[in-house]
């Protein structure tokens, strides 16, 4: 990857792997834009929806054509994704999962023409697949440290932040599958993928650094 070129970086990452920080932190050194929230604040523009429901709607294996009351209540994940889960707004029933995608690919495009750019999940591996200066990295740990740093992060009890892990972890599965026909852990997806575990948010940033400038 040039860095003299208009380039992007995907962050691909676990829950509790501290991908996003990284993300952050990189974007900063490279003095570059990084895209995450920006991206799902355009959605909710565009769908009228908060960002636990599309995070749901994401994960969902169908259509959004179920229980409307069901889809309201409260969902796990709103915690970790920084949100208030108390969500009461109306919502377009006409939004599928499909058009969320379609929504995000085509987002996603635009920032990237614009320049340079990091972007945080989203499915940018695949969306950036045949991009001409781009790098895909994969930020993964250990279960058991992935639901200790989401304890220490969102102060949940172990046995809720098990459940928020496997919850988002399988959402996030489900919906990349769907979408790009692979599995998030297919280590063929990425440039690079890096064990977070035993490791600092910096160390991980220069170990990318020493990666693309090698």
């Amino acid at each position: 990857m040039n860095l003299k070129e208009p380039f992007v970086i995907t962050i691909s990452r676990e829950i509790g792997s501290g991908g996003h920080t990284v993300g952050q932190m990189l974007a900063e050194k490279l003095d570059t834009r990084f895209c995450d929230k920006d991206l799902i604040r355009s959605l909710e523009k565009k769908f009228n929806l908060s960002m636990s429901a599309i995070e749901k709607l994401k994960g969902e294996k169908k259509n959004w054509l179920t229980d409307i009351i069901n889809f309201l209540k409260p969902v796990p994940s709103a915690k970790a994704l920084g949100v208030d889960p108390k969500f009461t707004q109306e919502f377009l029933l006409d939004v599928t999962s499909d058009d969320i995608y379609k929504a995000e690919t085509e987002i996603l495009q635009e920032i990237a023409n614009e320049g340079s750019c990091i972007i945080a999940g989203r499915s940018g591996f695949h969306v950036f697949r045949n991009h001409p200066n781009h790098l895909n990295v994969f930020i993964t740990a250990s279960n058991a440290y992935r639901v200790a740093r989401v304890m220490r992060k969102q102060g949940l009890p172990e046995e809720s932040a098990q459940v928020l892990v496997k919850d988002i972890d399988q959402a996030r599965e489900n919906y990349i599958k769907r979408y790009t026909g692979t599995s998030r852990y297919d280590a063929r997806n990425y440039d690079l993928t890096v064990n977070a575990e035993g490791h600092t948010e910096e160390q991980l940033v220069k170990l990318i650094l020493a990666y693309i400038n090698n």
